[in-house]
């Protein structure tokens, strides 16, 4: 039986490596698939977890000079972890027939401790942003293969005699045409909002304020409902608490991926949904997200996204304006002054025209489909060499 390691640095990663795992089971149907998530705990269906992991309070967001949340994760043990995760990959050497490593370089570098043949999937940079410096392309050389997100910076690499291709798996995350499966979530809604509140520990936060904007546009838009996406790393029941403290009528269901809705003087305004988000994607007609891999997904779609300057930290305020750099103007970055932020949905939701050339704009920024599948294929053409 061949084996294969993914290695991954973030939630967005693991959700990526994920599905790229799905694909190349569908070409090697008996090949064991191990994950070593180097940030989180990590959580598959096609997947084993392997190796030393432990979830950080930063989420993995400690690059760009963040003391802050660097010491928060020396604290919580980062370097005794990464370490560990070092000591896995060492002894790992000669364990996997093909290794692929998901997000930046750093998980590049953690890979090829392994000393398998490596497929790179670069999820992090693009030209839009930040090019790969002369640092990177030395560690990319030693990958067997390479990916990155769109072909304007695989042909920067190439010009630099770096051999990469352009896939964006991120396009193939969530999707779905079965829109029928999100009916429990937005049922009698018109418009339906998207809630994305990210899967790090300040989803809590960035949820309450999502709420109070849903609130707010409730009273002007008197069908206006929204889907709050649960993360499945996250506790539904802190949300609720925290919604119920905020003046939330919270009612449990008995639908599975419904954890709970929460109304306000007699109408239901808002439910959990702990699905899939490709059938929700599919009947939103705005995105409201403070999340990394589940906006860009959106935009993927088709669907515009508004989101919202709450970040508090430089690494936070740098993520989000690279991500509306990659995404354009399929991404509306909004106050966070409750007001202000209101009145910027409003305008999103009253204007189609603009709602449609945000959608098109955020396709054609994520790229088209297929990336997981060729890379798949990739891998799979290692593992037949091997």
């Amino acid at each position: 039986m061949k084996r294969v390691l993914f290695v991954t640095n973030g939630h967005g990663e693991a959700a990526i490596a994920e599905r790229i795992a799905l694909d190349l089971r569908a070409f090697v149907p008996d090949v064991r698939i191990d994950h070593l998530a180097l940030v989180g705990s990590g959580a598959g269906a096609v997947m084993h977890e392997v190796g030393p992991r432990r979830a950080m309070p930063s989420g993995g967001l400690i690059a760009m000079g963040n003391a802050r949340n660097l010491a928060r994760d020396l604290r919580s043990g980062l370097l005794s972890l990464t370490w560990a995760q070092a000591r896995f990959l060492r002894r790992a050497r000669g364990a996997y027939d093909a290794a692929v490593a998901v997000g930046d370089v750093f998980a590049l570098t953690m890979t090829l401790i392994a000393r398998a043949p490596t497929v790179f999937v670069g999820s992090a940079k693009s030209v839009e942003v930040a090019p790969y410096g002369p640092g990177e392309e030395r560690l990319l050389r030693r990958a067997a293969a390479r990916f990155v997100r769109d072909e304007a910076t695989a042909r920067r690499l190439r010009e630099r005699g770096v051999e990469s291709e352009a896939a964006n798996a991120i396009v193939d995350l969530f999707a779905s045409s079965g829109a029928t499966a999100a009916e429990p979530a937005v049922a009698g809604f018109d418009p339906v909002l998207a809630l994305f509140p990210g899967s790090r520990e300040s989803a809590y936060d960035d949820a309450s304020f999502l709420l109070a904007v849903t609130r707010e546009l409730a009273e002007r838009y008197p069908r206006l409902g929204a889907a709050l996406s649960i993360s499945p790393n996250l506790d539904a029941r802190r949300f609720a608490n925290d919604a119920a403290g905020a003046g939330w009528d919270v009612r449990e269901t008995s639908h599975a991926a419904v954890p709970f809705s929460l109304g306000r003087d007699g109408r239901e305004i808002v439910r959990a949904w702990s699905g899939e988000l490709g059938p929700l994607l599919s009947r939103a007609a705005l995105v409201l997200g403070q999340a990394g891999t589940a906006n860009e997904a959106a935009a993927a779609a088709g669907v515009p996204v508004a989101a919202f300057e709450r970040d508090r930290d430089r690494k936070a305020r740098w993520y989000r304006q690279r991500q509306r750099g990659l995404l354009g103007e399929a991404l509306a970055v909004l106050p966070e002054n409750l007001a202000e932020a209101v009145a910027g949905v409003r305008a999103i939701l009253d204007d189609p025209s603009r709602r449609a050339h945000m959608g098109e704009v955020g396709r054609a920024r994520m790229g088209s489909p297929g990336g997981a599948s060729r890379i798949a294929a990739r891998v799979a053409s290692l593992l037949a060499a091997s």
